[in-house]
């Protein structure tokens, strides 16, 4: 970036924030401490809270079951918890395992580690048992941080590491301690920065479809965020009800949206419609961060249950994660007004464009714009950009794309650009829309799936010849997996018994919402099953 573009930048960067009311008159002692901060730290979760701890003190940081916590108790909490956590062994560089719901312990969690220099590996809570022993594995955390629900499913990991409560009913069947009493037993005084900066994992899947690692080390700057502010407008100190998992990229992205809007983030441990309709209205949150199945599910409700709560104080409705439906969007806007703003982008390149209420009114369908700073081109099968108007492998770049794998490997690059994995164009007015994958990855309700891992483990039963999985489309979730297997002569299984045997094995969203018994699966001259013709007679026989 020459001198003229990076001048350029920062001034877009400093009318953004002052834009959202995070640049504002401070005094002068105040100012003094949140510039160290800055400094010390950078744009972390570490600097996030100390920052908002010496602007608003006494302001709400969050609200979940539990109650609320200001900016200066999450600053002292998370100091606390790292001093414990240090003494428990965990050192700058460490990885920890975070499997928790939405709720202040995965906040107080991540802000430690962070001022810990230790790094972040959040964990599906839709995860079985055995992938979480082989993420585990892979990964090698030295911690787990864990809902006392997920006790058992993280029991096999457990065995080899240390293990800490961040959310208790009282039962704690392994008796590990409570996060609580680690806050509790520490000092509060600030730590010293690490030198280097700890890096968040977020789970993916590779081509493999077993659970990867997404390394991405944190922002050098405030750009990213203000490229964001710039087309999605959150305001500083406002509420925002997280509704998406926060382990997950989206739910993930609005927590340290949030940190530098020195936002009150609204949590709840386990989503509803009408919950999170109530959360809304009782909190007047002005920001609600949802994966669109979670709009599909609202939108299902009476219209008397939905009218029930003001939630006229939303400005944003942010929604990412999967695919979302034109006629989805339209239904939302029409029903809760225009602001609802979709992002696209993959836990690998972070974002890639934003539909604004404008783009999706316009061309319904459509995942928008590239914000500043981002790239976004097609390319054929040959690495050549395509023709203006024609389908090609969707390319991004930006300040947040990540680092590789943790277990080694990327993804496709071109121009220094990465692949988003799907296949989409541009229509005249340059707003991008995603035509489908360019693998055989399916997106259902915001989860990635690939039907190869259900494919052998179904294959592994002792009832079943052989299985194909794949993907068909649904309103609801954009895509559902479906089954076609074959079953061994003189063997039995029925469609329940196959869902709960995928389940016990694998994580929740992987199960098929059907599977269909054949004779034979159809297959080409090499033997390889065609699972086109699978698809084309499934279609035909819902006509």
């Amino acid at each position: 970036m020459n001198v003229i573009d990076r001048i350029s930048a920062q001034l877009f960067t400093v009318k953004a924030l002052a834009k959202t009311g995070v640049i504002r008159p401070v005094r002068p002692d105040r100012l003094v401490g949140i510039g160290l901060a800055l400094a010390q730290w950078g744009p972390t979760p570490a600097a996030g809270y100390r920052a908002s701890a010496l602007r608003h003190p006494d302001r709400t940081a969050i609200i979940d079951e539990l109650g609320t916590l200001t900016f200066k108790e999450v600053d002292e909490r998370s100091n606390a918890l790292a001093h414990a956590l240090r003494d428990e062994g965990v050192k700058e560089g460490d990885g920890v395992a975070i499997m928790c719901r939405n709720h202040r312990g995965f906040i107080d969690a991540t802000v430690a580690l962070s001022k810990l220099g230790a790094n972040a590996l959040y964990l599906n809570t839709m995860f079985a048992g055995p992938q979480i022993k082989e993420v585990c594995e892979r990964e090698k955390p030295v911690v787990i941080i864990y809902d006392e629900e997920f006790a058992e499913l993280c029991a096999a990991a457990l065995e080899s590491r240390k293990g800490f409560v961040a959310w208790s009913d009282g039962e704690n069947p392994h008796g590990d301690h409570l996060l609580e009493e680690l806050v509790a037993s520490g000092r509060t005084e600030a730590l010293k920065p690490p030198k280097e900066k700890g890096r968040v994992v977020i789970l993916t899947s590779g081509t493999t479809g077993t659970p990867k690692g997404a390394s991405r080390k944190q922002p050098e700057s405030l750009a990213p965020a203000a490229a964001l502010f710039s087309k999605i407008p959150l305001r500083a100190r406002q509420n925002t009800h997280i509704a998406a998992p926060l382990f997950h990229s989206w739910g993930f992205a609005h927590f340290t949206l949030g940190m530098a809007l020195s936002s009150t983030l609204v949590l709840r441990r386990k989503w509803t419609p009408e919950g999170m309709l109530n959360a809304v209205a009782e909190h007047q949150c002005t920001a609600l961060a949802v994966v669109p199945v979670m709009l599909q599910r609202t939108l299902d409700l009476p219209d008397e249950v939905i009218d029930k709560y003001d939630v006229s104080s939303l400005q944003v409705i942010g929604a990412s994660g999967s695919a979302l439906p034109g006629e989805l969007g339209i239904r939302v806007m029409d029903h809760f007004g225009d602001v609802l703003y979709n992002l696209y982008g993959s836990t690998e390149v972070a974002w890639a464009t934003i539909a604004t209420p404008k783009d999706m009114r316009a061309a319904p369908g459509t995942a928008g714009r590239p914000p500043f700073g981002t790239v976004v081109r097609l390319y054929d099968t040959e690495g050549k950009l395509v023709a203006a108007g024609e389908t090609g492998r969707i390319f991004v770049g930006n300040e947040m794309a990540f680092e590789g794998y943790t277990g080694g490997g990327g993804k496709d690059m071109i121009d220094g650009l990465l692949s988003t994995g799907d296949v989409g164009h541009f229509d005249e007015a340059g707003r991008l829309f995603v035509d489908g994958r360019d693998d055989e990855m399916i997106v259902s309700g915001g989860e990635n799936v690939f039907p190869r891992e259900v494919e052998d483990l179904l294959a592994d039963h002792d009832a079943i010849e052989e299985a194909a999985v794949l993907g068909v489309d649904d309103e609801e979730y954009g895509q559902r997996l479906k089954a076609f297997v074959v079953l061994r002569d003189g063997k039995y299984a029925d469609e329940d018994e196959l869902k709960a045997y995928i389940k016990s094995n694998l994580a929740g969203y992987k199960v098929p919402r059907e599977v269909s018994f054949l004779d034979e699966l159809p297959r080409n001259a090499t033997g390889k099953i065609v699972k086109r013709e699978l698809k084309d007679d499934d279609e035909q026989k819902g006509d």
